[in-house]
């Protein structure tokens, strides 16, 4: 398989793939933030967000277009801007937001195909979409394992890509998963949901400071 899209060490690879996904960032947080306080299932379309937009980098860099963020200091500007933007306006909305009943029956389809949880999904996807880090990440590290003789360098980068993004959804569905477990077995959802609240609020806030002030290196 590796010979067949011009690839190599893919062991290497998929290891050094989940040891990025162990590194605390935003996507993480909105994931332990959203099962922790409203069950699993929030957690999981946060996750499936997430997973979309890490899908949107995967195809831009295989076409080259990270290659114009790492090139043009305007283009890198403009996505980091309105990523910057956008972390600090959902980290403000967390912070303002008040602790939700506890009451609400998370089991009902609606909850999980309503307003709220496209609310998460939208969430999920933009949080990692908007962030040109991502996308200077695939640039930098995929192409390390792509042979210099690969017949199709970019059908090898969707290959690749696609690999991670699997691994990827298995460690933020199963952390969807351990944080609702850890969600209840402390008492009070509801006050757990506001204190994740102020605590994703600032964390969010600070990144999208620190994602607004961040250079293309």
């Amino acid at each position: 398989m590796t010979q067949m899209f011009g690839t190599h060490d893919l062991a290497l690879f998929m290891l050094s793939g989940l040891l990025l996904n162990l590194v605390p960032g935003p996507d993480s947080l909105l994931i332990i933030s959203k099962s922790a306080s409203r069950g699993w299932r929030a957690g999981c379309v946060a996750a499936l967000g997430i997973g979309n937009g890490l899908l949107v980098h995967i195809l831009a860099a295989a076409l080259g277009l990270s290659a114009i963020l790492a090139s043009s200091a305007t283009a890198f500007t403009i996505v980091k801007i309105i990523g910057a933007i956008y972390l600090i306006y959902i980290g403000i909305k967390a912070l303002l937001q008040k602790a939700k009943a506890s009451n609400i029956d998370m089991t009902q389809p609606q909850m999980v195909l309503g307003e709220s949880m496209w609310q998460t999904y939208v969430q999920g996807f933009f949080t990692n979409a908007l962030n040109p880090k991502v996308a200077l990440f695939f640039l930098a590290f995929v192409p390390q394992f792509i042979s210099q003789d690969a017949d199709h360098k970019a059908l090898a980068f969707m290959f690749l890509g696609l690999i991670f993004e699997f691994n990827s959804m298995l460690y933020c569905l199963s952390l969807a998963v351990l944080a609702d477990m850890a969600g209840k077995r402390l008492k009070g959802r509801q006050q757990l949901g506001h204190l994740l609240n102020k605590l994703v609020g600032t964390l969010f806030v600070s990144l999208g400071i620190k994602l607004a002030l961040a250079s293309r290196g």
